[in-house]
């Protein structure tokens, strides 16, 4: 049994700098649960709208834990409300000119059919930023097509990089397109309120399809191409812009990455393996020529690594002052004395665990930090405290409890087990 990590970052009593800050959630999935997941840490009230299933994140677990929904859905509140029915979309919008934001991430289209259009939204509250995840935005050919993250992936030209020449393209084993688009949705949604809150500014829709962000962060990727008549090739942990830069094998069956991408660094490395001949070699003297050579010069590197451990590797190359960096997998992540002593990692009270290792809130603000302060709410655990603020009774409730237009439970326990 591991020993427990710090706990030190939650407070459930805790204000952050968003507090008042109302979001009303109807996505599913990552992305959404990623954005808000921001706004909540840093203190917004974030209200998550869910469907009788709940939000489809409640259904990956791990050994019977909703590891996903505790992560993505901490400081949040639960609304179950049955959207397809007129009454609880009623319901709905009179909690619309409370909120600040409003997210959702139906296929385009659904929205408008549910009643629940932008104008219709901004009628009822003018100065309301709206949210439209989707995987290709809300015009274009694609627009009305599937959009889940795996497929932007593939398209956005990620996969198309990833990996190695000789094999298929590789796609990434985490939420790589859901994540990115949450976290410019986040940014997003603090710049169109700055424009509500600083410049008298109205209300406004933010298309946010998963392509978009994904596509930016591969970098010049079109320059390149349109200089070149070249597409990029997959290079494994290479880069074709500087080397020596790769993984190497330890002799404990570890990795190291080093990565050379100075002209100083790379003459500090030749030298500290015993190869100072290198650093005039014509093949090797400058960084083209590195890049070029870069088979010769992976085998001198990997042939000295190979005959290390990996924790004797980093040592070694740390004196030196080469920069390298093991490679690691969880086990080594939750050990190591820097993540320990940044409490990168955290555990924090859980009703299935007895405490949950999770994620250190980011980023860290020195004047207005972030906190987690409640856990990821059982599905309509909050109806009653917020339609109690739209006026319905307890009478009235337990009608639309009865009636399926509201909809809650009383365990946050599934049985689907994570595939990831």
């Amino acid at each position: 049994m591991t020993k427990p990590l710090p706990q030190k970052n939650y407070d459930p009593g805790a204000k952050g700098t968003l507090d008042g800050m109302r979001v009303l959630d109807l996505s599913r999935l990552v992305a959404g649960n990623q954005l808000t997941q921001v706004l909540g840490d840093f203190g917004a009230e974030v209200i998550k709208v869910e469907p009788p299933a709940g939000d489809t994140l409640r259904a990956w677990s791990t050994k019977g834990v909703l590891t996903n929904w505790k992560i993505y859905a901490r400081n949040k509140k639960s609304l179950g409300l049955e959207l397809r029915k007129p009454e609880a979309r009623a319901l709905l919008l009179k909690l619309v000119p409370s909120a600040a934001v409003f997210i959702e991430s139906f296929r385009p289209g659904t929205l408008e059919k549910m009643g629940l259009a932008p104008q219709t939204l901004l009628e009822h509250n003018p100065k309301l930023i709206i949210v439209r995840i989707s995987g290709w935005g809300q015009e274009g050919p694609y627009a009305r097509r599937p959009g889940f993250g795996t497929l932007i992936e593939g398209m956005s030209g990620f996969a198309s990089i990833n990996g190695f020449a000789d094999r298929e393209p590789v796609l990434p084993p985490m939420y790589l397109a859901d994540t990115i688009a949450g976290l410019y949705g986040a940014s997003a949604v603090m710049v169109a309120l700055r424009e509500v809150e600083h410049k008298g500014g109205k209300g406004q829709v933010i298309d946010l399809p998963l392509l978009d962000p994904l596509f930016a962060v591969l970098g010049p990727q079109a320059a390149n191409y349109r200089l070149t008549g070249k597409v990029k090739p997959r290079t494994g942990s290479r880069s074709t812009n500087a080397g020596p830069r790769n993984a190497y094998r330890c002799q404990d069956g570890h990795y190291v990455c080093l990565s050379s991408s100075t002209q100083k660094m790379a003459e500090r490395l030749f030298h500290s393996i015993g190869r100072p001949d290198l650093v005039d070699n014509p093949r090797y003297r400058t960084n083209a020529g590195r890049v070029q050579h870069a088979d010769e010069l992976d085998a001198i590197i990997g042939a000295f690594v190979a005959g290390r451990t990996q924790e004797e590797n980093v040592t070694f190359f740390e004196q030196a002052e080469v920069t390298i960096g093991p490679i690691y997998d969880i086990s080594q992540i939750m050990a190591d004395p820097h993540v320990l002593a940044r409490e990168l990692i955290a555990d924090y009270p859980d009703e299935d665990m007895g405490a949950f290792p999770m994620h250190h809130v980011v980023p860290r603000l020195s004047g207005t930090p972030a906190s987690i302060r409640t856990p990821a709410p059982r599905l309509g655990e909050h109806n009653r405290e917020l339609l109690g603020e739209a006026g319905v009774d307890a009478a009235a409730y337990a009608q639309l409890l009865a009636a399926g237009i509201v909809c809650e439970v009383s365990s946050s326990k599934s049985t689907t087990e994570d595939r990831q």
